[in-house]
């Protein structure tokens, strides 16, 4: 009778030899000390990361003033530094804008700087002027022709509320526009510059430079007149206090922060290309080192309203841009 395990037994003897020979290699490689071959491996294809990393703040904040900008239609120049740990943010932080009115803080900075080095009581004096001297958005000096203001409220008049007629009554203490550009050296600011006096000043188009800084140029200086070492501890002070109690910027900067963040700051604004800028100095909740910020925005169009939102809209990006929001 035909044996019908012979092909089970014949598939089984052939395994035993196939195999036998490898058994006899391992066994051998394994004896040697030589490690085996190791069994082929399929490749496993690299995937993308189910969740990409996130762009480091100030990259997102840039990508946001992009958009902001493009939806305006016009130009945003920021910049933003963080003075406990030196991070800083900014949009065309170098092209130059119009300085407007936030020159005037430094105008009153430079002044005090004068009184407290050259000219002792400098503050204390009294200064007068003529009706002919009182320029358009003079509310305090247009009320003081007969009797005149000392140099500290001529400072405060023309930071709380922008008074024009005060600012040029400042500006006459340290030798006028030109004087005002020497300081800005001693601040070793090399590019702001201020031409005129009010009103001409504001008289402004995007090609001009006369009456300019940088975004940068001027959170740097804000930045040495009230966090540095450019006025004493008291003169500091003294400036802040003017800063932190202007009116002119509850929509600007101030409308894009936390109500608990304490912010003194100075606004300029013109009519023409809708040019609206705020400069400021921020102490967010419960910290003690300020950041400051330098925002100036203009239109396309000559006659384009002045849109605050759009500064307000810039310093919330600017917060999140350094980490502090």
């Amino acid at each position: 009778m035909p044996d019908r395990s012979s092909p089970r037994r014949a598939l089984t003897i052939l395994a035993s030899l196939v195999l036998a020979p490898l058994t006899g290699y391992t066994g051998a490689c394994a004896a040697a000390g030589v490690p085996a071959a190791a069994p082929p491996t399929t490749a496993v294809p690299e995937t993308a990361p189910a969740h990409p990393a996130a762009p480091a703040p100030a990259a997102l904040a840039r990508k946001r003033l992009r958009a902001l900008e493009a939806s305006f239609d016009g130009r945003i120049g920021a910049y933003a530094i963080d003075t406990a740990t030196g991070r800083t943010v900014g949009h065309r932080a170098g092209e130059r804008v119009a300085w407007l009115s936030t020159f005037k803080a430094f105008a009153a900075a430079a002044v005090l700087h004068k009184a407290r080095t050259t000219e002792p009581g400098l503050m204390d004096k009294v200064v007068r002027w003529t009706a002919a001297d009182v320029k358009e958005n003079s509310p305090v000096t247009e009320k003081h022709v007969a009797d005149g203001m000392t140099v500290a409220e001529l400072c405060e008049a023309a930071i709380t509320v922008s008074d024009n007629t005060a600012a040029n009554m400042v500006l006459r203490q340290i030798g006028g526009p030109a004087g005002l550009t020497r300081y800005f050296r001693t601040l070793k600011d090399p590019l702001s510059r201020l031409d005129r006096w009010e009103t001409e000043l504001n008289d402004w188009s995007p090609k001009d430079r006369r009456d300019t800084t940088t975004p940068a140029a001027a959170g740097r200086d804000l930045r040495a007149v009230t966090a540095g070492g450019a006025l004493t501890a008291k003169d500091r002070d003294r400036l802040i206090g003017w800063l932190a109690a202007a009116k002119t910027g509850d929509a600007r900067i101030r409308a894009g922060l936390p109500a608990g963040w304490k912010v003194g700051d100075k606004t300029g604004t013109t009519s023409k290309y809708g040019t609206a800028n705020d400069i400021a100095i921020i102490w967010p909740g419960g910290t003690a080192a300020p950041i400051i910020m330098a925002i100036y925005t203009n239109r396309k169009a000559v006659d384009a309203p002045v849109v605050d939102k759009v500064v307000a809209d810039t310093a919330t990006i600017l917060a999140r841009g350094l980490g502090r929001l």
